[in-house]
């Protein structure tokens, strides 16, 4: 029986006891109130009890603790008071536990720890007094586990770590104190974590780096300090980081640009110096970016325009210099912008008024000069958004911009003058075109005999059109994208020299080709004579149409006499896994750590995962195909080439 989501009000009647074979009772999200009939306790079938939403009051129902079918009790959002019954142990079948929102006191019984099917545990803001139980690890087979907002205090048992399937843990807002257990890293299925809001210390844990699947984060409100791990660039999955209101100082590392899926990035009220990164403007799912009330300095690069996606920046009580750029104008999905209190200078854009979804602007105590573009004060008229900047006038400050207008005035007479000036040139011009006129008729007039006719100029040029360097006709080196030849090819490899070799497969050599325009690609030359050149043309121009983040993207390719056949792809300076392997073992190198070997294993995985959906197949895969770019992300190489 489900009647969630209605407007039934009044008390619940006693007659749903008559129900003996009910099995799920849902009367969620209603105006339901008083007490919870005890005749429930006559449903001996139930397995679903769902009163959540409701204003439900008394104590928490104990009868519900002899219906041993239950696999569901959802009692949150109502005005339950007293302790948690002891007689809930009895239901050794349950698996959701909600008492959520109540006023639930007191202890939290030892019975519900041995609930061994338990998935969910939510008993968020209540009032239990005492510490999170340390056998709290005992629920194995826990997925979520909320206790925000509680009253618990002391620490975070390590009993924790023995959660291995825990996907979400949630102990905000309470009185939790000292580091995190270092059990607590080692859950390999952990999604999100909320710890902010408490009183926990010591070094920004570095241990969250290893949990790859992580996608929430929030460690504000706390006394963590320490600079931000480097490491936490591994997590590519990570859409939300909140360190704000805590100790951290040193730098925001440039490496934070390869979470790629990172949607908010909340780093206010700490000690942070330095420049904001470029390699933030990587960040194209960027939502949020709160990195106010710090000490960074430097400029607001160009480069932040690229993170398109980005709702709210806020950058305010810092000593950000230089001027507003006007590229900010492209965060067309912009709604809050905070600049205040730094030492910006320059006039304010004028195309700031171009982005229609700002609600709300805060430009006040910089170095601000000029006047306020009309548009823009127009649409922000509170003097407070452009106030504490001495030299910027206009409404809504009602300033007069003097200096403004005095330019103007300058500007108007330096015009003049121009044209004046313009005028008197073009008559000089004018007279002297018509004396030398003159003077060649006088000459002409003077003349005896006929002139000799001029000799016919541009003679034979339509014969000299589309010769050269053979561009028209002949084998070209195609490129999809970039534009250079095969002679500069030659070039590049030292005429395909042996010392650019970089490495031997069974599809041919593989060279390094360095231009001189700086870029460097890798040029693979098959066997001579190992396929004609139609198929090879077929072949080449349907792996260029083959791209995907974990493989090789082909970027062109040359088919020539005598039987050249040449493959141009990007190039990766990392090297291939054989070698980075090989590194690892004699501990010279690059040291293969358990995050990195899984990222390359995901991506090794992804990229056989599309070969696959093209119904292609690798056929050759081996350390020494899989490459390295620049972050050392894995590509697969020698697909596609049977």
């Amino acid at each position: 029986m489900d009647l969630s989501g209605n407007f039934f009000s009044g008390n619940l009647p006693v007659g749903v006891g008559n129900l003996v074979r009910l099995e799920e009772l849902r009367v969620a999200n209603n105006s339901l109130h008083g007490v919870v009939p005890g005749e429930i306790a006559k449903c001996s079938l139930l397995q679903v009890v769902d009163l959540e939403g409701n204003r439900f009051s008394g104590q928490v129902p104990a009868f519900l603790g002899q219906l041993r079918r239950l696999k569901i009790v959802s009692l949150g959002r109502n005005m339950f008071s007293g302790s948690i019954p002891l007689s809930f142990g009895n239901l050794s079948q349950l698996e959701t536990l909600n008492l959520s929102e109540n006023d639930v006191r007191g202890n939290l019984p030892e019975e519900i720890m041995r609930l061994s099917n338990l998935t969910t545990l939510n008993l968020s803001y209540n009032k239990f007094a005492g510490v999170v139980p340390h056998n709290v690890g005992d629920l194995m087979n826990l997925l979520v586990l909320n206790l925000s907002a509680c009253g618990f205090s002391g620490k975070i048992p390590g009993s924790i770590g023995s959660l291995m399937k825990l996907t979400t843990l949630d102990l905000s807002k309470q009185n939790l104190s000292g580091e995190l257990p270092i059990e607590l890293f080692g859950l390999p299925s952990l999604q999100v974590v909320g710890l902010e809001e408490n009183k926990l210390s010591g070094d920004v844990p570095e241990g969250f780096s290893s949990l790859v699947s992580l996608q929430y984060l929030n460690l504000s409100n706390n006394a963590f300090s320490g600079e931000i791990p480097a490491t936490y660039g591994f997590l590519r999955s990570l859409v939300v980081l909140s360190l704000s209101r805590n100790g951290v100082s040193g730098m925001i590392p440039v490496e934070m640009g390869n979470c790629s899926d990172l949607e908010v990035l909340e780093l206010r009220s700490n000690h942070l110096r330095g420049v904001i990164p470029v390699d933030i403007s990587r960040l194209s799912h960027m939502k949020k970016l709160d990195l106010g009330v710090n000490e960074l300095s430097g400029e607001i690069t160009e480069e932040i325009s690229s993170c398109s996606s980005l709702t709210s920046l806020l950058l305010d009580v810092n000593h950000l210099s230089g001027h507003i750029p006007d590229s900010l104008s492209k965060l067309s999905n912009l709604t809050t912008l905070n600049l205040s209190t730094n030492r910006l200078r320059g006039a304010i854009p004028a195309n700031l008024s171009h982005i229609s979804s700002l609600k709300y602007l805060n430009l006040s105590r910089n170095n601000l000069e000029g006047e306020i573009p009309k548009t823009l004060g127009s649409r922000f008229n509170d003097p407070l958004v452009f106030s504490m900047n001495r030299e910027l006038c206009g409404r809504p400050l009602d300033r007069e911009c003097a200096n403004v207008r005095k330019m103007k005035r300058k500007k108007l007479i330096i015009l003049i003058c121009v044209a004046v000036a313009g005028v008197c040139l073009l008559a000089l011009c004018c007279c002297g075109y018509i004396y030398s006129l003159l003077r060649w008729r006088k000459k002409l007039r003077g003349a005896n005999g006929e002139k000799k006719p001029s000799p016919a100029r541009g003679s034979g040029s339509g014969t000299d059109r589309g010769r050269g360097s053979g561009e028209n006709g002949g084998p070209k080196l195609v490129m999809f994208n970039n534009k250079i030849t095969y002679a500069e090819t030659l070039e590049a490899t030292r005429q395909f020299d042996e010392e650019n070799v970089l490495s031997r497969g069974r599809y041919g050599l593989v060279f390094k080709g360095s231009f001189q325009d700086g870029m460097v690609l890798s040029i693979r030359r098959l066997p001579d004579g190992s396929i004609n050149e139609g198929n090879f043309r077929k072949e080449a121009e349907s792996l260029g149409k083959v791209k995907h983040r974990n493989l090789t993207v082909l970027c062109g390719y040359y088919a020539g006499p005598p039987d050249v056949r040449l493959l141009v792809y990007d190039y990766m300076p990392n090297g291939n896994l054989g070698t980075l392997l090989q590194e690892a073992s004699h501990q010279d190198g690059h040291v293969l750590n358990w995050p990195m070997r899984h990222l390359i294993a995901l991506g090794i995985a992804r990229g056989l995962s599309f070969l696959h959906s093209l119904d292609m197949v690798h056929s050759d895969l081996k350390p020494q195909n899989v490459l390295f770019d620049a972050d050392f992300e894995a590509h697969l190489s020698e697909f596609g080439l049977d």
